[in-house]
């Protein structure tokens, strides 16, 4: 098997509660002070019905051989008519991270988004201090458009976050 389809990207659906609530359990360091998955079965349920709406896509990311989850993708806050953007958000299970799991899921999803979704841009907003999502975004082809001072509400307080960019190169609104 070679590297370019170790992943899958999937929906995620109500099925995956179990398995997806336990990874998260096990990956809460990882995780802190970078992000809040969902942890329990209600938080779960609501991620699960954001990602039923027009304007957010939540794919897990599995292993072809196994088909164990091994890290999410979320398209937040999609937009579509003349800007045709979303947010980006992503975050492995613990005992996937370092292997290059992530790169080829969000590899995949950025793919999707613009030729599959007809986005134009995709942003992910991330912590400076958060050195291995930056150098994964980089990898990826995002580049450092600025800086959003106090841009989320993170573990009790308002943080700055860089905004990683990347674009569609297209002409026209046609994919």
């Amino acid at each position: 098997m070679t590297d370019a389809n170790r992943v899958y990207l999937r929906n995620v659906s109500k099925q995956d509660r179990r398995e997806f609530l336990s990874l998260m359990q096990k990956s809460q360091r990882l995780h802190d002070p970078w992000i809040t998955p969902p942890l329990a079965p209600a938080t779960f349920d609501r991620y699960l019905a954001r990602t039923q709406r027009d304007d957010h896509e939540g794919l897990l990311v599995c292993l072809n051989e196994t088909h164990a989850i091994i890290g999410v993708v979320n398209l937040n806050n999609i937009i579509r008519g003349s800007f045709l953007s979303a947010s980006l958000g992503y975050y492995a299970g613990a005992p996937y991270a370092g292997m290059g799991y992530m790169r080829e899921g969000l590899e995949i999803a950025i793919q999707n988004a613009f030729r599959e979704i007809g986005l134009h841009r995709l942003e992910a907003n991330i912590q400076p201090e958060n050195i291995l999502s930056i150098r994964l975004v980089k990898r990826c082809g995002f580049y450092k458009e600025g800086m959003a001072k106090n841009f989320l509400y993170i573990a009790g307080a308002w943080r700055d976050h860089e905004r990683w960019v990347i674009i569609h190169e297209r002409n026209g609104m046609s994919g």
